[in-house]
């Protein structure tokens, strides 16, 4: 891994953000290509769902949609440490993701002025889960509760089809779907996937979608930026990435396993250490490159802990090493250190924080209860992770009787007459006419 010494500097923040290790990814340049395979499936519906499958996946699915009975099959095929595992985390993540529906309030203004915010979910939602270099049936949970917690009525996902299974979708994603209630699955993949979702295809009998969630390649992302308008996204998902703050009381090994698991997942993948210890980061970086020689995915994850976007980073302080964490924005920030809670006190911009020694992504990933659908790239300085917020909608109803009405008339038609809308100010003195 690279070192970034700033020991001796004190950069500003947006100097940071100049400094902060970034993988080289152009999501504009793989428009041209997404776009192509949108208007493919527009034109052509399940046609050029087939054709992209064969050509981009390897394989001609028999069917794009998924028959229920399949989804059923997996459900009884999954192995019972798997099924487990997966109930456990959507209890655990549908407890937590409770926590995030708001209640409707009532504001009075005055009497008979009252304004009532509340959430209504959106109706249907299209969620992506990829194939690629991992199963992710853990995508499934993280997408499908929060949207069910929200109260969406109709939810369709897509998985892109599997060589290894005659082109349908990976059996342990048709179980964990299955586990969820969802039958309305579909086998399409990549930026020809997000098209179907967003626009429908009729002789799939494949509805438009409100929203579209889930992560995907560079091709799902630019996908997803060109559908936005026609339908709502969550995130233009990039490659994972975790940053640790860490100071002389962490475990070096600890450390280097968790930055080994987010490597774990792409060559792209970024694993950041922070750290105010030039001791505990030569104990790091010894670690790292004893246990990446041996994991299952040793060429990946040599990959990204060499690639531009991993780092060891020299700091002065803990405050310091805050103020990077800040300029970079993290999709996983853990903090390790003497005492967490006051590093927690200073922190901005994160997707999620994992406080301590036993607080690792992984927990996150699967069984914490949170979501591990995150903002990458550093825009976790502006957006939030998944959740039922995701799937709601804020809505303002307002209910002024007439006395209310005309306590505030004459001021109404002040201020349209101001801004030269007098047509505005008449509609509510229309109301006191004697007619």
């Amino acid at each position: 891994m690279q070192t970034i010494d700033l020991r001796d500097v004190t950069p500003s923040r947006s100097e940071l953000a100049r400094l902060v290790p970034r993988a080289a990814l152009d999501v504009s340049a793989a428009s041209a290509i997404a776009a192509g395979l949108i208007d493919d499936v527009r034109a052509r519906g399940e046609g050029a769902l087939l054709d992209q499958a064969e050509r981009l996946d390897g394989v001609r699915p028999e069917h794009i949609r998924i028959h229920a009975d399949e989804v059923s099959r997996a459900v009884r095929s999954l192995e019972p440490r798997v099924r487990e595992a997966l109930e456990s985390a959507i209890d655990r993540v549908r407890e937590a993701t409770r926590a995030q529906v708001p209640e409707s309030t009532v504001t009075t203004l005055g009497p008979g002025a009252h304004i009532v915010q509340r959430w209504r979910p959106v109706n249907r939602v299209g969620l992506y889960v990829p194939g690629g270099k991992a199963v992710y049936p853990s995508s499934v949970v993280m997408n499908v509760v929060p949207a069910q917690i929200a109260g969406v009525a109709s939810v369709a996902l897509a998985s892109p089809a599997q060589k290894a299974f005659d082109g349908s979708v990976h059996p342990t994603i048709l179980g964990a779907a299955g586990l969820l209630g969802i039958n309305e699955v579909y086998a399409m993949g990549g930026a020809g996937a997000i098209g179907a979702l967003a626009y429908g295809v009729p002789d799939l009998s494949l509805d438009p979608v409100d929203i579209i969630t889930g992560p995907g390649n560079v091709y799902v992302a630019a996908a997803k930026r060109l559908v936005r308008g026609a339908t709502g996204i969550d995130a233009e998902a990039g490659p994972t990435e975790i940053l640790v703050i860490a100071d002389a009381t962490a475990d070096p090994y600890l450390v280097a396993t968790d930055l080994i698991s987010q490597a774990e997942h792409d060559e792209l993948a970024a694993s950041v250490l922070v750290t105010d210890s030039p001791e505990l980061a030569i104990a790091v970086a010894s670690e790292v490159e004893r246990l990446a020689a041996t994991t299952a995915h040793s060429e990946r994850v040599t990959a990204a802990l060499r690639g531009e976007q991993s780092a060891i980073v020299l700091v002065n302080d803990l405050t310091q090493a805050v103020a990077f964490s800040n300029a970079y924005g993290p999709e996983h920030l853990e903090v390790q250190t003497a005492d967490p809670g006051a590093v927690l006190d200073l922190i901005e911009s994160a997707g999620a924080i994992f406080l301590g020694p036993n607080s690792p992504v992984s927990l996150g990933d699967y069984l914490a209860g949170s979501n591990h659908v995150l903002p990458t790239g550093g825009q976790s300085r502006f957006a939030s992770g998944l959740g039922a917020y995701t799937f709601l909608r804020p809505q303002q109803v307002i209910n002024y009787d007439r006395g209310a009405l005309e306590s505030v008339c004459d001021r109404i038609v002040t201020l349209s007459t101001a801004e030269d809308l007098p047509a505005h100010g008449g509609a509510v003195t229309a109301r006191f006419e004697d007619r």
